[in-house]
């Protein structure tokens, strides 16, 4: 059985629209202090019409769409796939006695790692390798060298294949995504309409009327073009709508931010409880009651994608590892033999994660207060002063909106995250 300590039940790539949060951002604001300053400025925009409300959430919703595909075009994660591919010694070996049979094998097990989705090796104009997806996008260059530092290969290598990035824009935006080539929409994606269509804009099918927007993209291995259309039905965008095109976008940003946490109690949190859960050195230590053994097994599992894990039998604690300040605790039992003989508290996500992740993916700065007042975590810079919980707030010159996300610390107690959307939001 599992019990999810995390406020959604939304699952990673598959949010349910029944989701939609609509926050009823207040005007007025309190306090203030050195760094920064709570306003109650009125907001100039106005929404206007239903089709003013809907391109302004894909508007929004576009924005960050670009920002998750640039994660395969130059991050972190770009970064660890081409020095994965650079650093490989098999890889290199095998170059360098040009065996294509030893370089399949170490291009496979490049992609085992999940750093990469794809892998093309050439030596000279000659392709000694090709594996991975079918189709991919944000081709990555590199170079392979001798042990001397000579090149002798070339490689192109990738982060997102095409299922796994519209998956994740799915979970993001909640909307569907077209790739297309000219007027030829790619299988597996929203099947846009024959005729040519300008970036952004609307559409007609099946009696529903659609907005969307668009961004030019590349296609792996060529480099050719390819654009992205990431598209909502006009009716499903007015949950998003607020009084004035602010309000809109305040209340699509702060929906992301809310999906972007119900992801870390979602399934990719649950495929850790099973691994925990069918971890037999820990098994044994928990039916046991072994503390250090738990503590050893425990120290196994970390890092694989867990941050902490705190295992308790009997009403008693055995082990308690990981970080100090993680989130989205999710709560499960463990059994042996048919036996329930402990429990679990894992997460996946620490304080930091969660704030990179709505920094990259959405450009918005986060706070977060344990105990109501205690700062753990601030990406805005010294003495923010007294945050409101919502509404206007400025910070050394900068304007932002503020809303509240409630959310869990572990292994429970609330925390509250207090997310800031820049004003103008770009």
């Amino acid at each position: 059985m599992i019990l999810r300590v995390a406020t959604s039940s939304a699952k990673h790539g598959a949010i349910p629209s029944a989701l939609l949060i609509v926050l009823a951002m207040l005007a007025a604001g309190c306090g203030s202090s050195v760094g920064g300053s709570a306003t109650a400025d009125p907001d100039p925009l106005s929404s206007g019409s239903p089709s003013t409300c809907s391109a302004t959430v894909l508007d929004v919703l576009g924005h960050v769409a670009l920002r998750v595909y640039n994660e395969g075009v130059a991050s972190e994660r770009t970064e660890v796939a081409l020095r994965l591919v650079a650093r490989s010694i098999p890889l290199r070996e095998a170059v360098e006695h040009n065996n294509s049979r030893a370089a399949r094998a170490a291009a496979a097990a490049l992609l085992a790692t999940g750093h990469l989705t794809n892998l093309t090796v050439l030596r000279g104009k000659q392709t000694m390798v090709d594996v991975g997806a079918a189709n991919a996008l944000a081709p990555l260059h590199g170079s392979i060298l001798s042990a001397k530092g000579i090149p002798i290969a070339s490689f192109i290598t990738s982060v997102w294949a095409d299922g796994g990035f519209i998956d994740e824009m799915q979970g993001v935006a909640e909307g569907d995504v077209a790739l297309r080539k000219g007027n030829h929409t790619l299988p597996g994606s929203f099947a846009l309409p024959a005729a040519e269509l300008p970036p952004a804009g609307t559409f007609s099918k099946h009696g529903a009327i659609y907005q969307y927007t668009s961004f030019p993209a590349t296609v792996y291995p060529s480099g050719g073009s390819l654009r992205v259309y990431l598209l909502r039905s006009v009716r499903s965008t007015a949950g998003l709508c607020g009084s004035t095109a602010q309000d809109t976008l305040v209340n699509t940003l702060s929906h992301i931010a809310h999906l972007i946490y119900a992801g870390e109690g979602g399934a990719r949190a649950l495929v850790q409880v099973h691994r925990v859960q069918r971890n037999q050195a820990l098994l044994s230590a928990v039916a046991n009651r072994a503390p250090n053994a738990t503590r050893v097994a425990i120290d196994s599992l970390l890092h694989q994608h867990i941050v902490r894990l705190r295992v308790s039998a009997g009403g008693h604690l055995l082990a308690d590892v990981g970080g100090p300040y993680v989130l989205a605790p999710v709560r499960a039992t463990l059994r042996l033999h048919g036996r329930q003989i402990g429990n679990l508290v894992l997460s996946i996500q620490d304080d930091e994660g969660y704030l990179r992740l709505a920094r990259r993916l959405a450009g918005l700065h986060v706070l977060m207060y344990m105990g109501g007042t205690r700062l753990v975590k601030n990406s805005l810079g010294p003495a923010p002063g007294a945050v409101p919980t919502s509404g206007l707030y400025r910070y050394r010159g900068h304007t932002f909106r503020v809303f509240t996300l409630n959310a869990h610390a572990f292994p429970s107690g609330p925390l509250r995250i207090s997310v800031l959307i820049p004003i103008p939001y770009s």
